[in-house]
């Protein structure tokens, strides 16, 4: 789970300032805020994670690719090539990472938390290079352990800890390597030292860390008359929910178990999703079966009532299939995933959307199969209907200020600023923006004017007929 995220100089944002992210993190703003743009960064760097090419610090993907962000320059905050992109990742750790040093039998770091602090720079090519990175191992407070590689003036890099003696091997007084994409000091690098093998397992927890991020569009495909299905089990629901209705029926023949909090009654995942469904007033029933035994070609069924006919969910309300990606995504990701989803409301009613905060909220609460999920959702939104119940859940202690994050996303000139919105225990916005859903005082005074001079007009008329 991610606990912070910090970035300069990319594309709108000169400096987004430390972001706290909570289980629940809700971004708002206007149109072409910058709010997309930080989901964007966790998109490039998770395909620069997963891409076969080691030598690219940051690939910045093409039509094919999971994001598309252009050319560096693109990416820079006004284009400027001589600027540096910094970003930070905070996150917990799923178990506890033990350091101990060979060289050093009593030298033992532990932590429960890492963070990755990179910077990267145009090279002689206008492509990204790193030019320094830095973990940082700690228990959540004190830091246990910092690990700095560093390229200084004439290219060459240095590998630096305040905590940690790196012992040169014998004979191996090679140059350090540039490191591999932008998180990994390469296998020759580390094996200049007697000591450093234990990099390897920083490069894997932040593989680990970005390959639990999935990410949902706010276009989800139309519904389909039938859905193919052989067997296979979807990473996700697909960045425009493509593979929900397989990720259904993967999870539901995996016999996988959810309930919606401790001492709550355990659902297979088909009926859980059906009941939250349900629960937001769209459908009364929902179901996925196979066209014929023995086919790989299912249907997806639903009820708008209790006293009307089955029907395909191609011939009821277009909101159905819309928020369904986004229910099944936050329910079938992996227990300690990060989830992106850009307007999972779209399309739907504001009761429904004021329900979603409910569904999110248990997102974050849910169990499986007995233990805890610790899935983090992070949100896009320009729904007030959504804020106003996730403040009211505050309110009541269905969930603490503490696992609950709201911005204000706003252009400033130039450049994109973010909001911290102080939400108190009384579920009070103690910094409410101003024009945060428009201006809805003028609207209301502007409303009245018009009334009273549309009255004396009409008055007139009447006085003159």
């Amino acid at each position: 789970m991610l606990t912070h995220l910090h970035i300069k100089n990319f594309k709108a944002w000169k400096d987004t300032g430390p972001v706290r992210l909570a289980p629940l993190t809700v971004i708002f703003g206007a149109n072409s805020a910058g709010k997309s743009s930080l989901g964007h960064l966790l998109l490039a760097l998770q395909q620069t994670a997963r891409s076969s090419d080691r030598k690219r610090a940051l690939n910045l993907g093409d039509t094919t690719s999971l994001i598309d962000l252009g050319t560096f320059a693109d990416c820079l905050y006004g284009h400027d090539l001589k600027a540096r992109l910094m970003f930070e990742l905070g996150w917990n750790l799923s178990k506890h990472l033990e350091v101990r040093d060979p060289l050093v039998s009593t030298a033992r770091y532990q932590g429960s938390h890492m963070k990755l602090t990179v910077e990267l720079a145009a090279g002689r090519s206008e492509q990204p290079e790193v030019q320094a990175m830095t973990y940082v191992l700690s228990d959540g407070q004190d830091d246990k352990l910092d690990v700095t590689l560093r390229r200084d003036e004439r290219r060459k890099f240095s590998l630096t800890s305040h905590q940690y003696a790196f012992k040169m091997a014998i004979g191996r007084k090679w140059p350090l390597e540039e490191p591999e994409k932008f998180y990994r000091i390469s296998d020759i690098s580390m094996a200049r030292f007697q000591n450093a093998g234990f990099l390897a397992d920083f490069a894997l927890s932040t593989e680990s860390m970005l390959n639990g991020m999935s990410y949902l569009g706010p276009l989800r495909n139309h519904p389909q008359r039938t859905y193919q299905w052989s067997g296979d089990t979807p990473s996700s629901v697909g960045q425009t929910g493509e593979y929900a209705i397989a990720a259904i029926l993967a999870a539901q023949s995996e016999g996988r178990l959810l309930n919606r909090g401790p001492k709550r009654a355990k659902q297979g995942f088909a009926a859980f999703i059906a009941a939250w469904l349900k629960d937001l007033g769209v459908i009364h029933d929902f179901s996925v079966r196979p066209v014929a035994n023995g086919r790989k070609e299912y249907e997806v069924l639903v009820k708008t009532h209790a006293e009307a006919p089955e029907v395909k969910i191609t011939d009821v309300g277009f909101g159905v299939s819309q928020v369904l990606p986004a229910l099944v995504q936050a329910f079938y990701c992996p227990p300690h995933s990060t989830v992106w989803m850009e307007q999972p409301e779209i399309h739907l009613h504001p009761q429904v959307q004021a329900e979603l905060a409910d569904v999110f909220i248990s997102a974050t609460q849910a169990r499986e199969n007995g233990k805890e999920r610790h899935v983090q959702l992070i949100v896009e939104s320009h729904s007030e209907h959504f804020l106003n119940r996730l403040q009211r859940r505050v309110a009541e202690g269905t969930v603490t200020p503490q696992d609950v994050a709201v911005y204000f996303c706003r252009r400033s000139g130039s450049a994109a600023e973010l909001e911290p919105l102080r939400l108190n225990r009384f579920g009070d916005i103690e910094n409410w923006p101003a024009h945060f859903f428009g201006d809805e005082m003028a609207d209301i005074a502007g409303r009245t004017l018009a009334a009273m001079q549309r009255k004396r007009e009409l008055s007139q008329q009447d006085g003159t007929e």
